[in-house]
């Protein structure tokens, strides 16, 4: 299993080649106790089944070739990233990355998935997921891949579905948990843990769900066109949304919850200046209760504006935030920072 994310600053620089136009690009996040999770169980034939639980999703296999044939086909499949993932792992023609044998025949599995967080929340989750199934597929095959490897396999295959870039501030925190600067250069990422006190962070974050899914994906992608098609607003956008990542690693440094609120609340504004699509009715009405009853801060989580909303609220300030978005109808998920990133047991 592996932990999915809140971005407090910083997102989109995370795709690639963005970063790469602007000086010292980083994102901070933090990786919250909603997981991904992947459960890979052996069979006595050659079949390859494939379920997601929180899709109502299945598709099954005679085999890996099988499979392999459905994704060369080009036709539409229900599940592709399973797909894509499980190909990956299981190429025969490379050694160690085949399948366990079972006698003559390939070793058949089922691989099920759930993910503790909505579809389309801007948690993270899909990438999340995609860690952890790496994780479980890596353990199968005996590959033992270290963990900056699948990293790239994930991105590169979630880029592979999506048809749209994928970035890398997500892979990051499902792989190694808690508070991160992830910093994007030339030479690589490289990602910062922060030291976080836990139990007071906790304290201070609200997170729901405003009933809505985004497709940050797609947004990203507009306003990526946008900066390479020489945009100068967007452009603009962007050095002040990596200014305010910058300031935002200090201020946690720090730990000071002002500037931190009014950074979450500058990054929010910068971000729906980008694009239209970035947030709703529903993330502007979360919003509006929660202020009301005394949050500080408040953002869309996801660079594309996903279907949560994080809030910043003062010391005993979360119970009256909580009861206010719960009596307007928004869905709250109780998390805190995930004590540990990817787990394969």
């Amino acid at each position: 299993m592996a932990p999915v994310r809140v971005d407090l600053a910083g997102g989109t620089l995370d795709i690639w080649p963005l970063y790469l136009f602007h000086e010292d690009s980083l994102t901070v996040n933090a990786a919250i106790d909603l997981y991904a999770r992947c459960t890979l169980t052996a069979r006595n034939d050659s079949k390859i089944e494939l379920v997601s639980h929180d899709l109502k999703a299945r598709e099954t296999y005679a085999s890996l070739s099988h499979l392999r044939l459905a994704l060369r086909s080009g036709k539409r499949l229900r599940l592709p990233l399973l797909a894509r993932l499980v190909a990956e792992f299981g190429d025969a023609s490379e050694g160690p990355r085949a399948m366990p044998q079972s006698g003559n025949n390939e070793a058949g599995f089922t691989l099920e998935t759930d993910s503790g967080s909505p579809p389309g929340a801007g948690l993270g989750g899909s990438s999340a997921l995609n860690i952890a199934i790496c994780g479980a597929l890596n353990k199968f095959t005996g590959r033992r891949l270290p963990p900056r490897k699948l990293i790239e396999i994930a991105r590169n295959v979630e880029a592979q579905v999506l048809r749209v870039p994928a970035g890398e501030q997500d892979y990051y925190s499902a792989m190694y948990s808690g508070l991160q600067a992830i910093h994007l250069t030339p030479h690589g990422i490289e990602p910062e843990k922060l030291a976080a006190d836990a139990a007071d962070f906790n304290t201070r974050f609200v997170l729901c769900y405003s009933g809505r899914s985004r497709n940050s994906g797609i947004n990203n992608w507009e306003v990526e066109k946008a900066h390479i098609d020489g945009d100068r607003a967007v452009i603009r956008h962007f050095e002040r949304i990596a200014r305010g990542a910058a300031e935002m690693r200090e201020a946690l440094l720090r730990w000071d919850w002002a500037s931190v609120a009014k950074l979450i609340n500058q990054d929010w504004e910068q971000r729906k200046k980008n694009h239209p699509g970035i947030t709703t009715p529903e993330i502007e009405q979360c919003i509006k209760v929660a202020r009301r009853a005394g949050a500080v801060a408040a953002k869309a989580c996801g660079a594309g504006g996903g279907g949560c909303v994080l809030f910043l609220v003062e010391p005993g300030g979360k119970p009256p935030v909580e009861a206010a978005l719960r009596a307007a109808g928004a869905v709250l998920l109780p998390c805190g920072i995930a004590p540990h990133g990817l787990a394969v047991r």
